[in-house]
């Protein structure tokens, strides 16, 4: 049974990807992973913010006390004793690396062009086989215009593209007004890869304290029909590769990600949920579902349930829409608070 899959150019042994989650940062669970079955590692994000915060950290610290007596400089530390967060990021990256045989991935958080493009020339330097740009921008702003928010977008990915070898993919919201355009035009930037889609960790409301407290919640498989129905819409459209992140549990959500036209699934939240070997337990599901329903390979498989091969392709459509509202029946309401 041949469960592998290209993605970013490379052969993976499987299409369970590991997403960005802490849970790779100790490399005892990177192995793990790959024992487990997975086809790559994304490792956790560095956030651009860290970058700043650190950059300008030290720029306080080298200045300071230079407009006093020239003796002061020797009380500010050595520059060497310095431990900054992304050569953090390089020295577990190096050390993933070392420790697994499948491709590891690093991941940038941001939204700026910013400094990315010499860490990016690090990260490639320190080993990553790709880098996935995870770009979380959110429009607060009612005088900044869509078309500016997507020049941003691909002014990044391209600077990006231009300054390394090794391949690029993009983590996307889903909030864009044309999804099939945005994608479009990545693709020709030269993003080999397309995640969708980024999770926005919604703040929650405190009507007590009057405070806006930030949350943190796990995906749900309920999550995983608009990753699909953007994937299904996409395939044969692009060049580049795709990915489903986002409520991806079992070995029905895999085939289904497989089906809609993506090359992986990505897994982050089950592995909370269920521990690492959860992603053996799905494989072997995988493989009996193939066994079961005489499919050699998943190349057979993937795209089959994309809107390009659909007969009818109002699901993908305003039919849907239409269908979905006129078959609601009324219900009992059951009053609350």
């Amino acid at each position: 049974m041949d469960i592998s899959t290209q993605y970013l150019g490379f052969k993976l042994k499987s299409p369970i990807v590991v997403s960005s989650t802490p849970l790779s940062q100790p490399p005892g669970n990177a192995r793990r992973m790959e024992d487990s079955g997975a086809g790559a590692i994304v490792l956790h994000s560095l956030f651009e913010e860290q970058l700043i915060l650190e950059s300008a950290a030290l720029d306080a610290d080298l200045s300071r006390g230079t407009e006093s007596f020239a003796e002061s400089l020797g009380y500010l530390p050595d520059l060497a004793d310095y431990k900054m967060t992304h050569e953090v990021y390089l020295e577990h990256l190096r050390t993933v690396k070392s420790a697994v045989q499948i491709p590891v991935i690093a991941s940038l958080n941001g939204a700026t062009p910013g400094g990315w493009v010499r860490f990016a020339t690090e990260i490639e330097q320190a080993g990553a086989d790709a880098i996935e740009l995870n770009t979380f921008a959110l429009a607060t702003d009612p005088r900044v215009e869509a078309a500016h928010v997507e020049s941003q977008l691909m002014e990044l990915v391209a600077d990006v593209v231009d300054c390394v070898k090794i391949p690029v993919a993009v983590k996307l919201s889903p909030y864009y007004t044309s999804l099939p355009n945005v994608a479009a035009r990545l693709d020709r930037c030269g993003a080999r890869g397309l995640v969708l889609f980024n999770r926005f960790y919604q703040p929650q409301f405190d009507i007590e304290t009057l405070e806006v407290k930030p949350s943190l919640h796990f995906s749900v498989s309920g999550e995983l029909p608009l990753r699909l129905h953007s994937v299904a819409i996409l395939f044969g459209h692009i060049g580049a590769d795709m990915a489903i992140t986002g409520g991806v549990y079992s070995a029905k959500d895999v085939l289904e990600c497989i089906m809609a036209g993506a090359n992986v699934a990505m897994m982050a939240s089950a592995l909370h949920v269920h521990g690492i070997e959860h992603i053996g337990r799905v494989l072997g599901n995988v493989e009996r579902w193939m066994n079961e329903h005489n499919y050699d390979s998943l190349s057979q498989m993937c795209g089959s349930l994309s809107r390009r091969y659909a007969p009818d392709s109002s699901p993908y459509d305003r039919g849907n829409y239409i269908k979905t509202l006129s078959s609601y029946t009324m219900r009992e309401t059951t009053p609350v608070f």
